[in-house]
């Protein structure tokens, strides 16, 4: 994967490490939280506070987190929200989303609010960088639903966005998700440098906050050693992970050539054809096997 940041860049990606903290997670100033929030899960009341929690997640899940932000709050409704970024590939995203719902579900029943009609409302956000649900829009909101696509019960509700499907011009962002998206994924492609040149939505209160937060010419020394700092982590998390994906790919593999070997009389080439592995990968396994 490409380095989130370079040198010669004046914004710093809202899709990274740093990005994510000064945005989402600015404790100081939320209106870019609650405007953004309100967007995602599609509500037209407004969210008037928000009060962060202790991330509960970290140490719960041993799954490298490389790649993976988040952060979990709660509105002034006591409605709870959780909102994961993952810049890197997500094969199990759908399994962590949930496994964090019901960790927000449980903790809820365990303060005594046993009633089960008075549970306030579960919010579990994805925004990923790259398409991974096999839907053509770019913002999927989902609830449990019966087969015949009726709303069975919206106590939890999962919004997933995708960047990498979005590909609306500036000129057609109307809504506040809308441009929302727009920034997420093109702010740290921006070098001009007169504001005259910025997305006209750019001034809207909510958004400038973000920006002020991710203009790098802004920061202080140390911020910007922090900064580089984190740059280094992650570019290291990804690698590793990447490592990772790869291996657990070629297991699948190896598991798979091994399955056709054993139950089929196919020779090396077909099995080779049918698997996506060069034939020398066949062989090599069916040494193994003798």
């Amino acid at each position: 994967m490409e380095a989130l940041y370079t040198d010669d860049q004046i914004f710093i990606p809202i899709i990274s490490d740093y990005g994510f903290k000064a945005t989402f997670g600015n404790e100081t100033n939320t209106l870019f939280l609650r405007k953004a929030l309100q967007a995602l899960i599609k509500s037209e009341v407004a969210i008037k506070d928000v009060k962060f929690d202790k991330n509960t997640f970290e140490g719960i899940t041993q799954d490298g987190r490389s790649g993976i932000f988040d952060l979990a709050c709660t509105d002034e409704n006591d409605n709870q929200f959780i909102v994961e970024m993952q810049y890197g590939d997500a094969p199990y995203f759908v399994q962590r989303m949930k496994f964090y719902a019901l960790h927000k579900f449980n903790a809820m029943v365990k303060r005594g609010k046993f009633d089960y009609g008075t549970l306030t409302k579960i919010y579990c956000v994805a925004i990923l960088a790259n398409d991974i649900l096999p839907y053509p829009q770019f913002h999927t909101v989902a609830n449990l639903r019966n087969e015949e696509g009726e709303l069975f019960d919206e106590q939890m509700t999962f919004i997933t966005v995708e960047l990498d499907k979005f590909n609306l011009q500036e000129v057609e962002c109307q809504t506040n998700l809308q441009k929302l998206i727009y920034t997420m994924k093109t702010i740290h492609t921006h070098t001009f440098t007169n504001p005259i040149q910025f997305p006209k939505f750019w001034d809207e209160d909510w958004l400038k906050v973000a920006i002020d937060e991710l203009d790098s010419r802004k920061m202080t020394p140390d911020e910007k050693a922090s900064l580089e700092i984190l740059i280094a982590r992650n570019a290291e998390s990804v690698k590793a992970e990447s490592r990772k994906i790869a291996e657990a790919k070629k297991q699948e593999k190896e598991l798979f050539v091994k399955s056709l070997l054993q139950q089929t009389d196919f020779e090396a080439n077909k099995i080779a054809s049918i698997a996506g592995v060069s034939v020398d990968f066949v062989k090599a396994i069916q040494q193994q096997l003798l």
